[in-house]
């Protein structure tokens, strides 16, 4: 593979918009910061990527992203603390895990050095775009698509690799009421689920539209086979507190490893909670509703950390969480949350300082 040889060619931009933006009020994912890293495959290799100003892309309408769904991308964030400090979480996983997804597309692998330096060289050029405030942070969207042409149903010959960011507040307010699925699926056996693929999501956007027309905010997806087996919350990883357990199903071809997942998982451990990563079917869930023993439900994903289950329906019956005081979902996003922004020590080397 490709290994850096050089600095990161920035053109800066000749006007910023950061004035414009009312940092005490972000939206998710809606205000995107003056520059981008841009990187192009040509001719079998990366070439060099390049902090340029932040601008629309131009596509040929052959370009085979439009017609054949070559793209993946990740999902990270950068915050600074009291002392200016730029930090990322885990970023050499979503480095990792973006080959892992480019493999299972037929996408060339990038360098591990472009991603990295790359996307150090851009936050530190956009670093006033970093809010401070809390509960708010730098979002990075890495993404990678075909951009060489053609009709023909075959890999690209060309692609482009991006990295935008987007300043934002909490993705999420409050609990979620979802709706666990009995008839669609996100991904099967031998499929993309474990990758991070753009499509994945495209499929989820119809059967979640149906619960919340059903007033519900959110689908438990359930395996393609049986639908008996609890898998993911959304877009997100799913934990299931039962009596004082936290369980999670393990990562297959259908359910993506998420960062935030196994950081839950190995930090769960560490305060002495007790974890299971094993299946777990949509009627043990049930029959710990009914019989008291299920105490939490939470999303586990970048975005949003940990995002609260109030309850869930299935089979027309609608079932309530418990209100409790202490929560491992509260404990556990303040614990990540807090190394993540540098108040707290890190003892599993989480933490990456951009220097």
């Amino acid at each position: 593979m490709n290994t850096l040889t050089s600095e990161i060619e920035i053109i800066k931009s000749k006007t910023s918009k950061i004035n414009e933006v009312d940092f005490e009020n972000l939206s998710f994912g809606k205000t995107f910061s003056d520059h981008m890293l841009e990187c192009h495959y040509k001719n079998g290799k990366w070439e060099a990527p390049k902090v340029v100003p932040y601008h629309p892309i131009t596509l040929d309408p052959s370009a085979k992203i439009f017609h054949y769904g070559q793209s993946v991308f990740e999902g990270m964030k950068a915050y600074k603390d009291a002392n200016d400090d730029i930090f990322l979480f885990r970023p050499l996983d979503n480095c990792k895990r973006l080959n892992i997804s480019s493999k299972r597309l037929a996408i060339p692998e990038l360098p591990e050095s472009y991603f990295m330096e790359g996307l150090k060289a851009l936050l530190k050029v956009d670093s006033d775009w970093i809010p401070k405030k809390d509960g708010s942070s730098l979002y990075i969207r890495p993404f990678v698509f075909a951009s060489g042409n053609g009709f023909h149903a075959s890999p690209a010959d060309e692609y482009t690799f991006l990295i935008a960011c987007a300043p934002s507040g909490s993705y999420f307010s409050g609990k979620v009421k979802v709706l666990i699925e009995e008839k669609y699926s996100r991904s099967a056996n031998g499929g993309v689920g474990f990758a991070k693929a753009g499509g994945n999501y495209a499929g989820q956007f119809y059967p979640t539209q149906l619960a919340i027309e059903k007033g519900y905010q959110q689908v438990i997806w359930t395996d393609d086979n049986t639908h008996e087996y609890i898998e993911e919350a959304g877009a997100m990883n799913i934990f299931i507190r039962i009596n004082d357990t936290l369980i999670t199903g393990p990562t297959s071809d259908r359910i993506l490893d998420g960062i935030t997942r196994k950081s839950i998982i190995e930090l769960a451990k560490a305060e002495g909670i007790p974890v299971e990563v094993r299946k777990i079917t949509v009627h043990e869930v049930v029959a710990a509703a009914k019989n008291g023993s299920l105490k939490e439900m939470f999303g586990a994903g970048t975005a949003a950390v940990i995002s609260p289950i109030s309850g869930f329906g299935y089979h027309g019956e609608d079932f309530d969480l418990p209100e409790l005081e202490n929560t491992y979902a509260s404990s556990l996003k303040k614990r990540i949350t807090d190394i993540q922004t540098n108040k707290c020590d890190d003892p599993f080397g989480w933490r990456y300082k951009v220097e």
